[in-house]
């Protein structure tokens, strides 16, 4: 993001008023902005460039210039770290990366070993998108990234294969509540794994705390409080994001195959479940990502004693401190 651009003056969050839903849920839709994958490392050199100008006072005001270089750090480089985020584990690539796997998840008829699969493809990317853009004040070590990793697809096979099981053998529902309730089947996987996944890939954080800043940008110290609230809310902007994706596409479809997708071919009816999916996940992500800020400002007296009665560099005593969430 553009604030791990080094300089004595702030730098404004957004463009929007990211004190209200509809403000965060613009600014995000500009993060995860699929355009944003074209960024060269030329432009972003001549972004960080504009931006330093700024924070060192040179560029006095924000001009659609500075907007655009800030948009494209914004989405592109990690806050806490200032390097580039791999690509496919960017938010402006979450759509696109998910986008094959969510559609293999949602194909009829998976058997055992397939739906293993999709199940170990999903969790494995999710893995990548938490790691990469998770908050950085502990680095996970490789034992513990591969350790997390395998409870992660552990438990999403776990339960994506015994609810394929148990669904079957509800004999007092109809054959058509047996359909629908097998293809919510991925979703159910998906939102207990993608809760599990977050707080093992980030429980490090919540074990040894999150830098918390005060309004200069100076650490304060370190918080295991902020980091739960960090990793929980993290956690339900996944299960948020999740519901209509997994839910929505495979309903329509089931509705559209009674209709204008009657007796067409597999390849057909794949690429109109691959547009549902699309067309939902670009238009979820965005609210999803909004639900919670990801730079986010909490009273000292709600968090740990040690964090209490301190000084910022102008001698006036911390009420309130920042934190990254992570995203």
């Amino acid at each position: 993001m553009a604030s791990s651009v080094a300089g004595p003056y702030p730098l404004p969050e957004s463009k929007f008023d990211l004190s209200t839903y509809w403000g965060r849920v613009r600014h995000c839709s500009e993060i995860s902005d699929p355009f944003m994958l074209l960024t060269t490392e030329k432009q972003l050199k001549e972004a960080r460039n504009i931006i330093s100008s700024y924070r060192r006072g040179e560029l006095k005001d924000t001009t659609p210039k500075f907007w655009k270089a800030k948009k494209q750090l914004d989405s592109t480089v990690h806050p806490d770290t200032g390097e580039t985020v791999l690509l496919p584990f960017r938010m402006s690539c979450c759509v696109l990366s998910n986008l094959v796997v969510t559609a293999g998840m949602l194909t009829p008829g998976l058997g055992t070993a397939g739906t293993i699969f999709w199940q170990w493809a999903n969790q494995s990317l999710n893995v990548a998108i938490n790691s990469a853009n998770a908050n950085k004040s502990h680095p996970m070590s490789t034992l513990q990234l591969v350790s997390n990793y395998g409870m992660a697809v552990t438990a999403s096979c776990g339960v994506a294969v015994g609810l394929n099981k148990l669904v079957p053998r509800l004999q007092h529902l109809s054959s058509n509540s047996k359909l629908i309730l097998g293809r919510l089947v991925p979703f159910a996987a998906v939102v207990s794994a993608g809760i599990i996944n977050v707080f093992l890939m980030r429980g490090g954080e919540i074990r040894k705390g999150i830098a918390v800043y005060d309004k200069n940008g100076d650490e304060v110290g370190k918080s295991k409080k902020a980091a739960f609230l960090a990793v929980g809310e993290t956690a339900m902007s996944r299960v948020i994001n999740a519901t209509p994706i997994m839910v929505v596409p495979p309903l329509l479809l089931m509705r559209l195959q009674k209709g204008v997708l009657k007796g067409k071919s597999l390849g057909v009816q794949t690429l109109a479940n691959l547009g549902l999916i699309l067309g939902t996940s670009l238009v979820v992500l965005p609210f999803a990502l909004g639900v919670f800020p990801q730079y986010q400002k909490i009273d000292v007296h709600k968090l740990e004693d040690h964090l209490k009665n301190q000084k910022d560099q102008n001698g006036d005593i911390i009420d309130k401190v920042w934190f990254n969430r992570g995203i």
